[in-house]
């Protein structure tokens, strides 16, 4: 099969579990133990998300500056700085432990 055949079947996949996002019944959603659990969902999903690109490399593990960065992001955050420091916290230490040579 072509990989325009996977990508078509896919976005098929996607567009029916939004869809069926729709016949959930109200009083589910209204629920607060499903609102905490789709919130815990979120979470750990992007968390995953974050730590999967901070340490794959293709099909491999790859420790680099990226490891790196996000400890001093983290840091940041564990000490309740504003967004955008974390941001430029993280960044600079990317870009400062490549100009050492950690690659």
């Amino acid at each position: 099969m072509s990989l325009w055949i996977w990508l078509l079947v896919s976005c098929l996949l996607g567009f029916l579990w939004k869809l069926t996002g729709y016949f959930v019944p109200a009083s589910l959603l209204r629920n607060p133990r499903m609102s905490r659990i789709a919130g815990t969902m979120t979470i750990g999903l992007l968390a995953s998300l974050t730590i999967v690109n901070t340490v794959a490399t293709g099909q491999s593990v790859t420790l680099d500056a990226r490891v790196g960065a996000l400890g001093a992001a983290a840091v940041a955050l564990w000490l309740r700085a504003p967004f955008l420091v974390v941001v430029l916290a993280g960044a600079g230490a990317a870009a400062g432990l490549r100009l050492m040579g950690w690659n």
